[in-house]
């Protein structure tokens, strides 16, 4: 049985949550269980710490779990990502009183202020800059008002928290992180867990792909078709089936969400006319 750990709280918890279930895996009804088995799927998930994931999946306690980036590598777990998952996105940034720091080289002898002591400290000694690094839980704002620290470094989404606090974000991102599935590092040679843990990798690109694309079908004249391909040349092709009507064919193909409005005003100019989009809800590629 796969043994996969997902966050029980927090940014994380409720995007994996319904992307697991789009992946038809089962979930739990209650926040407060903190471990189901899914017989159907062979799968049993443990709820845990988004802190703590990367430790288990690295201990190979449970064979793969879904963190953040950031959490990842702030830990310094020996366990890999191995699948993007497109949610939580965030930036990781310093930031300071205006005026205190613009650049890396300006926090030399700074103390700098963070929950993610392993990023940041990497982060200076990798580029080397001596500046101490201390260790807060929770909003690490006040850090610089209350006297603590010189420099914070923390998630930036929109930067309003840090602008109320009087503070400015300065140089460049320290690193950009998002949701991931990690595995333990060096797994996959001598795992029996393989075959599963690659299904449930298919599973979840189902879902990335199905939440990306929508299904699109249209007529078209036979003499247009070679254009109208052009607009939606799906994945591999379209399918093309002769209609009724001589010298008309319906086309079917795949086409990227955000694109599907514009393609739609694209064929309806060149006289593509029964156009309609669908939702994917699975798929295999």
């Amino acid at each position: 049985m796969l043994r996969i750990a997902v966050p029980n709280k927090g940014s994380l918890s409720g995007p994996a949550a319904d992307m697991l279930h789009e992946a038809g895996y089962q979930q739990r009804r209650e926040s407060k269980e903190l471990r189901i088995v899914d017989p159907v799927n062979e799968v049993e998930f443990f709820y845990l710490r988004p802190r703590d994931i990367a430790i288990y999946v690295s201990s190979g306690r449970l064979d793969i779990g879904i963190t953040g980036r950031d959490l990842l590598i702030d830990s310094g777990a020996s366990a890999e990502p191995i699948l993007p998952l497109g949610f939580a996105r965030s930036t990781f940034r310093f930031a300071s009183k205006p005026g205190a720091a613009s650049t890396l080289a300006d926090l030399k002898g700074k103390t700098v202020a963070t929950s993610y002591e392993g990023i940041v400290g990497k982060y200076l000694a990798d580029n080397g800059v001596d500046a101490s690094v201390v260790h807060l839980d929770g909003a690490v704002e006040t850090a610089i008002e209350l006297g603590v620290a010189e420099v914070i470094a923390d998630v930036v989404e929109t930067g309003t928290s840090l602008r109320n606090a009087g503070l400015e974000v300065f140089g460049d991102p320290i690193m950009k992180s998002e949701a991931v599935v990690i595995r333990r590092t060096g797994a996959e040679a001598d795992d029996t867990a393989e075959p599963k843990v690659q299904q449930f990798l298919r599973r979840l690109q189902g879902v990335l792909v199905a939440r990306t694309y929508v299904m699109m079908d249209y007529d078209c004249r036979v003499e247009q078709l070679e254009k109208a391909v052009a607009l939606t040349p799906g994945l591999e092709s379209p399918t093309v089936s002769p209609l009724h009507n001589e010298g008309w064919v319906a086309v079917r193909a795949m086409v990227p969400a955000k694109e599907a409005q514009r393609i739609m005003d694209d064929l309806y100019d060149i006289g593509a006319r029964a156009i309609l989009t669908t939702a994917i809800h699975a798929c295999r590629l």
